[in-house]
């Protein structure tokens, strides 16, 4: 009997590009972001928005004069983002978690990593290299803001049932401290999902 191929971490969101922005978009940033909000930059500074999916965010973000810089590894998704928020400057990376490849050969510093609605969709092994990849890009004294969905799994996605706990023992390994933790109901409604949101911040140095 063959095995069916593992789903990928984008699997189902090509698709549905299209009623995906419209669903992303129908969600203010300012709702979305309520809990974690006073960790953002309060100057303009360096912003990385992984996993962008419809610019929402990284549209808000560059309103308000931050540097912002989308990554989304979904090519519809991307052109989609470009199109609706176009008026916006924002640069757009195809690239993908957990290596970021393309990023991390650039060297660059980010004030703010953001990653909403993205880490559950990797894997054990895959969350491991993906926090290294992220801890390697933060600014000093820079802010990982991430959110964790719970509940069920929309049919054709993947998704993985991770903590905050889990995901603080990893950050930890990386020198990332918790500064904030809050749970919450899903902003759309839906029926037995819920929301973690976490703020890591790299660990001050020894004097």
């Amino acid at each position: 009997m063959i095995e069916p191929k593992p789903l990928a971490s984008t699997a189902g969101y090509g698709q549905a590009a299209a009623a995906l922005v419209e669903q992303y978009e129908s969600v203010s940033f300012a709702d979305v972001h309520r809990d974690v909000v006073h960790l953002f930059p309060s100057t303009p500074s360096a912003i990385l928005d992984i996993g962008a999916g419809s610019g929402r965010d990284a549209a808000a973000l560059a309103r308000l004069g931050h540097r912002v810089l989308a990554v989304e590894p979904t090519a519809e998704l991307r052109s989609l983002g470009r199109r609706l928020h176009a008026g916006q400057d924002i640069e757009w990376v195809d690239d993908a978690l957990p290596e970021l490849r393309v990023l991390r050969r650039r060297g660059q510093r980010f004030d703010l990593i953001l990653l909403t609605a993205v880490w559950m969709h990797l894997d054990d092994q895959q969350r491991v290299l993906a926090m290294e990849s992220i801890a390697g890009m933060l600014a000093s004294q820079g802010h990982v803001v991430l959110s964790l969905r719970h509940g069920p799994v929309p049919a054709g996605r993947r998704m993985f049932d991770v903590t905050a706990n889990e995901t603080l023992e990893l950050a930890r390994g990386h020198g990332l401290n918790l500064v904030h933790l809050s749970e919450r109901e899903d902003p759309l409604g839906r029926d037995g999902v819920r929301w973690s949101h976490l703020g890591l911040q790299q660990a001050a140095s020894a004097p």
